[in-house]
C-alpha cells in the first residue's frame, strides 16, 4: 500500500496550474511592452521597427516549450503564451497609456474592433493558432531528443526574417535593427551547436 500517492496527483496538478498562469502573466506583459516600445519614438526610428519583429514571437512559445517534456503540454503551453501576449499587446493599445482620454468604453470597443474587424488581425489570430502550439513542440522537440529541426528553425526565425520581409517589400530601416536580429540569429545557432556536440559527447563518455 502506498500512503504518498494520493498527494502526487494534486501536486502536479497545482504545477501545471503554475506553469499556464506563469505563461499567461508573462504572455501579457510580453505584448504590452511590445506594443508599448514600437510607440516609444521619440528614442527614435529603431523602436517601431524592432516591434514588428516577429521572431520573438516565435521563440516566445519554443522557449515556454523548452520546459516541458511531454508534447500535449509544451503545444498547450505554447498557445496560451502567444494567446496571452496577443491580448497584452492589443490591450496596451487602448490602454489608458495609449489613450487620452481613457475610458473602460472606448477601451472595451477597441478591443472588439481590433480582433474582429477588417482580415490583418483575424490573420494574426488564425497565425497565432498555428504557430504558439507549433513552436511550442518545437521547443519540447529540442529538450527531449536535441531535434535539429528545432534548432534549424528557430535560428533561420532570427537570421532569415529579413530577407523574407525584403521580399515582400516590408523591410523598415533602420539597418542597425536587422544586424541586430541576424547576429542575435547567429549566436543562437552557435548555441545550439555547442548544445549538440556537449550531448554527443557526453553520450559517448562510458559512465563508471
Amino acid at each position: 500500500m502506498s500512503f504518498g500517492r494520493p498527494q502526487v496527483r494534486p501536486t502536479k496538478r497545482y504545477r501545471s496550474s503554475v506553469a499556464f498562469l506563469f505563461a499567461v502573466i508573462f504572455g501579457l506583459v510580453f505584448g504590452a511592452s511590445v506594443q508599448y516600445l514600437g510607440s516609444m519614438s521619440w528614442l527614435g526610428s529603431w523602436t517601431a521597427t524592432a516591434a514588428q519583429m516577429s521572431s520573438p514571437w516565435l521563440i516566445l512559445p519554443f522557449v515556454f516549450g523548452i520546459t516541458q517534456q511531454r508534447r500535449w503540454r509544451a503545444a498547450a503551453l505554447g498557445l496560451s503564451v502567444t494567446f496571452s501576449a496577443l491580448l497584452g499587446y492589443w490591450a496596451m493599445t487602448y490602454s489608458p497609456m495609449e489613450i487620452h482620454p481613457w475610458t473602460f468604453d472606448r477601451f472595451a470597443s477597441g478591443m472588439v474592433a481590433v480582433t474582429t474587424r477588417g482580415w490583418f488581425n483575424p490573420v494574426v489570430i488564425l497565425g497565432g493558432l498555428v504557430m504558439g502550439p507549433l513552436f511550442g513542440l518545437l521547443g519540447q522537440g529540442w529538450r527531449v531528443r536535441r531535434s535539429l529541426l528545432s534548432a534549424a528553425v528557430v535560428a533561420g526565425a532570427f537570421c532569415l526574417e529579413p530577407l523574407a520581409r525584403r521580399a515582400a517589400g516590408q523591410l523598415m530601416p533602420p539597418a542597425p535593427v536587422r544586424t541586430v536580429e541576424v547576429t542575435t540569429g547567429a549566436l543562437v545557432a552557435a548555441l545550439f551547436v555547442y548544445a549538440l556536440l556537449d550531448s554527443r559527447h557526453a553520450s559517448r563518455v562510458p559512465s563508471t
